[in-house]
């Protein structure tokens, strides 16, 4: 019989380990530290605009969130945001840099165990040295047949990673926590998508789900996606 899925990408960030609640926890000391200069909603809209009006120049990742950060700083304040404002920002940036990899629950058995059947893919968004740096650190490396670090996930960015690495994306499965980058391109691209949510979901990472698509599947958490396969 042949096998309907060769090919199975994975996401990273908040998908094989934890990443959005160091940006929380992160923008709550941003929040302190302007405390005297904006109310906490006022600067996480002004925050949120920064990131997406930057995301065409410095992509995703904590480098440009860290310029965000800054940029904001300097908004909210009307240019006179103290030199040691700026100092602390960018050590809670370098700090994220340097966060060890936590990895989230199930991550590791189940890449260990589809990786005997199956190629596998990670396909993620961010910044070229930290993505390599937290993939050498998670211990799950080697497990996989390829790596795309993209600055965008189209289904376009699907077609090409599922036709150089597999059968085409007809034959593939994208796993990851978001339904606007994991889910709906890779369904567009003609692959299946696996939606396993996160603690926390980031605005810009929130898109409708295509409920009642044939390839769309949700599970409570990452667990589950080796019967599921092996269901399909």
């Amino acid at each position: 019989m042949v096998q309907t899925i060769t090919t199975i990408g994975f996401d990273a960030d908040d998908t094989l380990w934890q990443n959005e609640e160091f940006f929380r926890l992160t923008q709550d000391h941003f929040t302190e530290l302007l405390r005297d200069f904006a109310d906490p909603d006022q600067l996480a809209a002004t925050l949120l605009q920064a990131e997406l009006r930057n995301l065409g120049k410095y992509g995703f990742g904590i480098k440009g969130f860290m310029l965000s950060m800054i940029e904001t700083a300097i908004e909210v304040t009307d240019e006179t945001v103290p030199a040691t404002a700026i100092a602390e920002i960018i050590a809670a940036g370098q700090e994220m840099l340097e966060h060890p990899v936590n990895l989230l629950p199930h991550a590791a058995d189940v890449v260990s165990t589809l990786a005997e059947g199956f190629r596998l893919v990670l396909i993620t968004k961010g910044d070229l040295l930290d993505q390599e740096r937290k993939l050498a650190q998670s211990g799950l490396g080697e497990l996989f047949d390829a790596v795309e670090i993209v600055s965008d996930k189209t289904p376009q960015t699907y077609i090409r990673a599922f036709m150089r690495h597999g059968d085409g994306p007809d034959r593939a499965m994208m796993v990851g926590n978001s339904m606007k980058s994991d889910v709906v391109p890779a369904i567009d691209a003609g692959g299946w998508g696996v939606h396993v949510p996160a603690k926390y979901e980031w605005e810009v990472e929130r898109a409708d789900a295509p409920l009642g698509h044939p390839r769309f599947h949700v599970l409570e958490h990452l667990g589950g996606l080796v019967e599921l396969v092996g269901g399909l």
